[in-house]
């Protein structure tokens, strides 16, 4: 019988992700009350935004944040929701396509209404989104771990950024303790995250 394999690298970081999605988003969501206060106070429900792939290649990482977030609503609207007014989920499908993202962000402050939105898992998908919610003083939470360089009032960035993820791990490896590692090659995939990742672990290399 042939031994059963673990998960990948790629299967690993997107459990994770996962995760931490979903160790975040209740509190998250449960700290809407000071948003709803600046509703009238009726029992109109509390509009919030899901901005996640459901079609196309990243579908298969950021569907489950869709379900994270669903589950949170759901759990919270049991309870009685925030501060008596139950919550709204309004979902649409940016499909994986980057400029798509940008046009869905704006339907979902302009046209729906949200209070917050909830999306993203790519880089170059927030950084397509990022103009809009500046523009129209929107508020997205950014679910993943990110290669940082970039600082918003609009993005609650609540992953790990390169100097609390890679930096510490590199540091590790070249102390006593990790091994004394002296020789590192810096391999990745071409896009937003690796690349700028291994432009800031080259700088810490070569100082």
């Amino acid at each position: 019988m042939a031994a059963e394999s673990g998960p990948s690298r790629r299967e690993f970081l997107a459990q994770s992700g996962r995760v931490v999605a979903g160790a975040g988003v209740a509190a998250l969501l449960g700290n809407l009350g000071g948003w709803a206060l600046s509703y009238a106070a009726d029992k109109e429900p509390i509009k919030i935004g899901i901005l996640h792939s459901l079609s196309g290649t990243m579908a298969i990482s950021e569907v489950s944040l869709k379900d994270v977030v669903l589950m949170a609503v759901e759990e919270i609207n049991a309870k009685g929701g925030v501060m008596g007014r139950k919550i709204q989920p309004v979902v649409v499908d940016p499909a994986s396509n980057w400029d798509l993202f940008a046009e869905k962000a704006k339907q979902l402050l302009l046209v729906d209404k949200v209070a917050v939105v909830f999306g993203c898992w790519t880089s170059v998908s927030r950084k397509s989104v990022l103009p809009v919610f500046e523009k129209n003083s929107g508020l997205l939470f950014y679910p993943v771990q990110y290669e940082g360089e970039e600082c918003s009032h609009n993005v609650f960035y609540t992953g790990a950024a390169v100097n609390q993820q890679a930096v510490p791990a590199v540091e590790y490896l070249m102390s006593k303790e990790g091994g004394g590692f002296k020789k590192f090659y810096l391999l990745g995939t071409d896009y937003v995250y690796p690349r700028t990742t291994n432009k800031i672990l080259r700088a810490m290399l070569l100082a």
